[in-house]
């Protein structure tokens, strides 16, 4: 067994022993243990399927993608085989979202789970080539691929005619430059291609002309891992876990002021409230939950922990980040780190997210301070509202969101800072 780098000692919980079932331990498992636990079988009931089969399977299952945005996977593999091959698939393994190290956990310690499901999904679509777009602050992760691509090969899973089916697949990984904005699909495709990582304008979409302007897939880590439960165990019984709209696992990365940090394995129908409480044992000295942060996308109350994490527009949504503040934190402080990160994230393709989340993290840290005039928080207020719908991508549609709602929920700690400058408090 080889040794590598970084990998860190994450607390992994499930209650559904799927996506975790080797991931409990920090180590990589060899492409023979994955074999001795049932490991590519689903590969080969997929390699004797039809596409068209699959497909509709994967559509049943309910599959939604991982990455954050929750569209339905079967459908988007439906639209990119509607137009001419050749076609591409992408992983996008490029997991730069603050808080979220779900993917890592399944790349490091268990990437022939990802690539059974890349196999399977790439023979779906129709694509001979894929590839996976790794963070290159992942290097352990990046080393890991590229052993097991060589593993699979060995086998025959991997290259040309696998497994006698006439269906032959290269899978190429490529490290990323460490920018978030690569984790938007067009922005990840343009660096794939060696260009500036910038998101392009849609429509045409992916599906229609994406990767070297063919038809191309992407899809997170997280999803394509499902893939492989679905073949195997078919679509209907793979509905039965979690509710029915929102069928299958979902990891849950959390971290902050909880006892047990780490990632958990949960049914969609958890609430929020179980996930801090039950599984991550509650908050670091009984605290009082303020606030979650969904990454960097959302803000809920304390008073909302009840919702369910799913997809629906009362759930939890995203990628599943839970981000834990409780009553000693200081709201105002924990946005200004947010919008420093947009600052430093957006690509500057478009002047209304450059120059916004600039100003927007530069008022912030006036009002932090208590040096903001009236004027500046009036500006404040005028950027943070406009940034979303002027700006090209999805990184300026959230870069103000979280922040909007943060003021909205907790308007006194904001006022506080206020108060500080007109020298009431």
């Amino acid at each position: 067994m080889k040794s590598y780098p970084n990998i860190p000692e994450i607390y992994a919980e499930t209650t559904l022993n799927m996506l975790l079932k080797r991931a409990k331990k920090p180590r990589v498992h060899s492409i023979e243990e994955y074999l001795k636990e049932g490991g590519y079988q689903a590969l080969e009931k997929a390699l004797n399927m039809s596409p068209e089969e699959i497909i509709d399977w994967v559509e049943k299952s309910t599959l939604r993608g991982r990455g954050g945005a929750g569209f339905p996977t079967g459908t988007k593999w439906k639209f990119a085989v509607q137009n001419p091959a050749p076609r591409y698939f992408i992983c996008n393994a490029d997991e730069s979202e603050p808080g979220t190290f779900k993917d890592r956990i399944l790349i490091e310690r268990d990437p022939h789970l990802l690539l059974e499901g890349m196999i399977i999904s790439s023979y779906a679509v129709g694509a001979n080539e894929a590839f996976i777009y790794i963070r290159g602050e992942y290097p352990a992760g990046y080393y890991i691929l590229l052993d097991a691509i060589e593993e699979a090969k060995e086998k025959g899973f991997l290259g040309k005619d696998i497994l006698g089916s006439g269906f032959d697949l290269e899978i190429y990984v490529a490290r990323g430059g460490g920018a978030y904005i690569c984790g938007e699909e067009t922005a990840l495709i343009e660096s794939l291609e060696g260009k500036r990582g910038h998101p392009r304008l849609k429509p045409p979409y992916p599906v229609q002309v994406g990767l070297f302007g063919r038809p191309t897939v992407v899809n997170n880590v997280e999803t394509i891992c499902n893939v492989p439960f679905i073949i195997s165990m078919g679509w209907e019984e793979y509905r039965y876990i979690g509710p029915s709209d929102y069928a299958g696992p979902k990891l849950f990365p959390v971290s902050g002021k909880v006892k047990k940090p780490g990632v958990y394995e949960l049914p969609m129908n958890t609430t929020l409230r179980e996930v801090i409480y039950k599984y991550a044992g509650g908050t670091v000295g009984n605290k009082k939950v303020k606030a979650v942060f969904s990454g960097a996308l959302d803000c809920f109350a304390g008073e909302e922990l009840d919702m369910p994490m799913d997809y629906s527009p009362f759930g939890f949504g995203g990628t599943g980040t839970v981000m834990v503040l409780t009553e000693d934190d200081d709201i105002v402080e924990a946005c200004l780190q947010v919008a420093k990160f947009y600052e430093h994230e957006t690509c500057g393709q478009c002047t209304p997210c450059r120059v916004g989340c600039h100003e927007q993290a530069v008022l912030l840290d006036r009002i932090y301070r208590g040096e903001a005039s009236e004027k500046d928080w009036e500006g404040f207020v005028f950027i943070n509202r406009y940034i979303q719908p002027t700006s090209i991508c999805g990184l300026g549609a959230v870069a103000g969101r979280l922040i909007k709602q943060a003021m909205e929920k907790f308007p006194e700690e904001f006022e506080a800072y206020r108060k500080k400058l007109a020298g009431a408090i």
